[in-house]
């Protein structure tokens, strides 16, 4: 029984790191305030650095995991990184329409 606490309590512990590092990536990608100074900040380098801490989780805790605590990460790192692609794309897409020659009327 001690056991199965200690599993558990080692379980909401890893699911607690992987949603910090979430947090902050998801605030980096300026998709959330930042609640200390309560502005939308936007660092996608930092995000970057923040979706590779939880790849290195990843990869450090291989064949370690529960089930949950496997399907929980790959979930959230999937959706970072979507999130992250979609961040950059708008940011090549404000490139591509800043160098775009002006039709003049």
């Amino acid at each position: 029984m001690v056991e199965d606490e200690s599993e558990k309590r080692g379980e909401f512990y890893f699911i607690q790191l992987v949603l910090m590092f979430q947090t902050a990536a998801i605030q980096q990608m300026g998709k959330l305030e930042n609640p200390i100074t309560k502005k939308v900040e936007r660092d996608l380098e930092q995000a970057k650095f923040s979706i590779d801490m939880l790849e290195m989780i990843q990869q450090k805790t291989q064949n370690n995991l529960s089930e949950n605590e496997k399907k929980f990460l790959d979930h959230i790192l999937f959706e970072l990184r979507m999130n992250y692609v979609d961040e950059v794309n708008k940011d090549k897409g404000k490139k591509d329409d800043s160098s775009a020659p002006r039709e003049s009327t």
